[in-house]
């Protein structure tokens, strides 16, 4: 086997033929396929199949091209980064014995194995790793990728895709400890060099990911590496005077000027409650410290870029903007216990989680209830102009703040009735399902035997019900 040069892409979706829906409310849904019954409307994007009633339908226009789709749940704010497959040795041969029907033939894998020839054996493994890393299955996908650099330590390209495997699942520390090997081995390759940068800033260390970025950059333009090296420099120089603590989980970055000693001390140790609240309502820790940073209102806008509405942002590191607090409060406390739950949440379900379900669990964590909400989402879903949830799969960030309001409501209501119908189990039971590449409505069906039509349909009756006239 040989490491070849190779250039790290963003999984999306590639641009296609599709039928767009037009709704009365005025959103449009972009789809595969659109089939119109009597009294409804099913359409499917992907692998998952959807139903709206016809009477929210304004037209559906044929032919267009849908715009291209980020997988859903991606917050950690770095590319879902995995190399395209490069040439290896016997690697037609091999993909022919391994891969059937885009999946991993596990037996013809084993009996290459017991054959003994360590070259063939590594490209299997690395083609099974490759083939479960476009299905999603991140976790099989890692077991694959450690056989075949157990048989070709060395090996630069099979480096840099275990560190992309690594970074997506939330190791990011064993993330960067690969990525610098695989730079070692191949100094000059800017392929190797992205992915280093990519890890070093996943760990919190933004001013060698602008090195890096840089040294990749003078090797190879990238527009990928060149948005999240100007990123990763208005940060550097918004944080240029920061100071920084840490505790058990956290580093803690702030404008020494801004914060006292005291209020840094009740922040992390807010923090470090909050963390262990959450290890006990979903049964998990994370495995690498969290980032936390402190900014002043427009430095938390210059550097994040986010909408006006967004009130703290969760991109793999804590950004919360602190204008005006001079010590803890309830509502920073909320804040602060919100973002954290994106953090344990992207990491258990493999950066996959939809955002509804995403922002539902943040919401239902912060002590946040849907009552405020629920009349008027009760009508909303009576009448079939809520947003559907195949959009609230994708991110929030263009929405108008009206549409945001009702976005995370939605979300709230939706994870509330999972948690009480079906018990708070069954929400870290949906996470793992994605982080092993099942699709939302996949893990739904197998966890409270539900897809999207049926969930809004009880989500309809459950509204009803309980905030209703």
């Amino acid at each position: 086997m040989r490491a070849l040069s190779i250039t790290i892409l963003v999984l999306l979706a590639l641009p296609s033929s599709a039928d767009v829906i037009h709704l009365k409310n005025g959103r449009t849904i972009w789809a595969d396929q659109v089939h119109q019954k009597k009294d409804r409307v099913e359409y499917e994007v992907g692998d998952n199949s959807y139903a709206i009633p016809a009477s929210s339908i304004e037209r559906i226009d044929a032919g267009g091209v849908a715009p291209v789709r980020s997988s859903a749940g991606n917050s950690a704010g770095l590319p879902e980064i995995t190399p395209p497959a490069p040439t290896f040795t016997h690697q037609a041969d091999v993909a022919a014995k391994v891969v059937r029907d885009g999946k991993v033939d596990t037996e013809a894998l084993a009996s290459l194995e017991r054959d003994g020839n360590s070259e063939i054996s590594a490209t299997a493994y690395f083609l099974a790793g490759k083939t479960e890393t476009d299905r999603g299955n991140l976790p099989q996908a890692r077991r694959y990728f450690e056989s075949a650099l157990h048989l070709q330590p060395d090996n630069s390209t099979l480096l840099v895709y275990y560190s992309a495997c690594l970074l997506r699942t939330g190791h990011a520390a064993e993330a960067l400890s690969y990525a610098e090997r695989a730079a070692r081995a191949a100094p000059d390759s800017p392929d190797a060099l992205a992915m280093l940068g990519f890890a070093q800033f996943a760990s919190d260390h933004t001013p060698a990911a602008i090195l890096s970025w840089k040294k990749s950059l003078q090797l190879r333009p990238d527009a990928t590496v060149s948005q999240y090296l100007a990123r990763a420099e208005r940060e550097s120089s918004a944080e240029s005077s920061f100071s920084q603590n840490e505790s058990s989980h956290f580093n803690l970055h702030f404008e020494g000027k801004e914060t006292s000693e005291a209020f840094r001390r009740d922040l992390l140790a807010t923090l470090e409650s909050e963390y262990d609240d959450l290890v006990r309502d979903l049964g998990y820790s994370p495995r690498s410290n969290i980032a936390v940073t402190l900014y002043t209102q427009q430095a938390f806008f210059d550097v994040t870029r986010a909408p006006a509405w967004t009130g703290a942002l969760n991109d793999g590191k804590l950004r919360i903007p602190i204008s005006g607090i001079t010590g803890m409060t309830s509502e920073l406390a909320r804040i602060l216990k919100h973002e954290l739950t994106h953090s344990f949440v992207s990491q258990m379900s493999a950066g996959r989680c939809p955002t509804w379900l995403n922002e539902g669990i943040a919401q239902v964590e912060e002590g946040r209830s849907s009552a405020s909400h629920g009349h008027p989402l009760s009508e909303l879903f009576a009448a079939g102009n809520e947003i559907p949830y195949n959009i609230l799969e994708g991110s929030f960030m263009s929405f108008t703040v009206a549409e945001a309001t009702v976005a995370y409501a939605e979300s709230l209501a939706t994870t509330e009735y999972i948690r009480d119908s079906y018990g708070m189990s069954e929400i870290p039971s949906i996470l793992e399902r994605l982080s092993q590449g099942s699709s939302t409505e996949s893990a739904l069906r197998a966890t409270i035997h539900s897809d999207y039509r049926q969930l809004r349909d009880e989500m309809t009756r459950w509204l009803k019900d309980k905030y209703g006239e």
